[in-house]
């Protein structure tokens, strides 16, 4: 979904419970698969958000929508009015849904006046969405492999691509921000993310996306089967805005087993056998430090399916790099 944001007002909720200082949380993005399931959650918590798209679908949890373009600094005074806190989730979501130029300009532009904007309004609270993505390894040129197992905040970027590179600047206009307004910025770094129900209107799509992994593991390889259910995912924006301590903060979110029913070992050494891992992994355990995840924000996900593990059946076709097989088709990824 485009930078974006939707003007009518729906009634006053309550102050979310706990959060004396949060009165009203600007949700941009609000329209898209984790902006929905943000809203929606924000909602059971009895939080007043408003909502920034670019359309109004008409069924958002939202008592304010405000329609308008995330980039527009008009637009953003009018959605952060009376908001004490905001999630920034609007952006192209991949390379190919734009041109090089439009997908990197768009995204960079509307994270830069998001932020700004809000900072000038006197908000010191913010959640980003950034992504594994910010790694580079899905969309460049060749596919990518992390220098080590598990995945942490401190591997370098390999971004060659218009998306990967926008949500690696994003990163550092978040810490920008912090130093420019004193506000603080956690950036989430979303895996594929995806839903299992559970209410109306939420994604169901994940048991799909679990079965589609489990035919070809290679497909999600150069992700390491990384994957976080919508509702977690709105759970761990709730805490970003909430860091145990100040400043801008890039974190791994993720569910702690692998979207695949394989062992992650045999996994790895069937895709990525040449990545260096820096300790084991086993049962279907995630290659992914959640360290910070745990330790600043206090999350873990929830919603973890229970996949019956079985062994990982050798490549039908020999000499068949799984790794790099079907890189570009995949599902959601933020």
């Amino acid at each position: 979904m485009k930078p974006g944001s939707t003007g009518a007002g729906r009634g006053p909720t309550a102050c979310l419970t706990g959060w004396a200082s949060v009165e009203r949380i600007l949700v941009t993005g609000a329209a898209g698969l984790i902006g929905r399931t943000t809203t929606w959650h924000f909602a059971r918590l009895g939080a007043a958000v408003t909502a920034l798209d670019l359309d109004d679908p008409g069924d958002l949890a939202a008592d304010r929508v405000v329609v308008g373009d995330a980039r527009d600094r008009a637009t953003l005074a009018s959605a952060l009015a009376g908001v004490d806190a905001v999630v920034h989730l609007a952006a192209i979501p991949a390379p190919e849904l734009g041109s090089a130029d439009q997908v990197f300009a768009t995204n960079t532009a509307a994270t830069f006046a998001v932020l700004d904007a809000a900072g000038e309004h006197g908000v010191r609270r913010a959640v980003i969405a950034s992504s594994i993505n910010a790694l580079g390894y899905r969309y460049g040129p060749r596919p990518g492999r992390p220098a080590y197992l598990p995945l942490d905040e401190r591997l370098p970027s390999l971004a060659a691509d218009p998306y990967s590179l926008s949500k690696q600047v994003d990163e550092l206009t978040a810490a920008a921000m912090h130093r420019r307004h004193g506000m603080d910025v956690v950036a989430l770094r979303f895996p594929m993310v995806a839903g299992l129900g559970g209410a109306d209107g939420l994604d169901d799509r994940l048991p799909g996306f679990f079965d589609v992994i489990a035919g070809d593991p290679g497909h999600a390889a150069v992700d390491a089967w990384l994957y976080l259910e919508t509702r977690d995912a709105a759970r761990a924006v709730e805490l970003g805005l909430r860091p145990a301590r100040p400043g801008a903060h890039t974190v791994f979110v993720a569910a702690p087993e692998t979207s695949a029913p394989y062992p992650t070992e045999q996994l790895l050494g069937a895709f990525l056998p040449d990545v260096s891992l820096r300790r084991p992994f086993p049962g279907r355990t995630a290659p992914v430090d959640l360290t910070l995840a745990g330790e600043l924000l206090g999350f873990a996900a929830e919603h973890v399916p229970d996949l019956p593990m079985r062994d990982l059946e050798p490549s039908p076709r020999p000499g068949h790099d799984a790794a790099t097989s079907q890189v570009r088709r995949r599902p959601h990824m933020p």
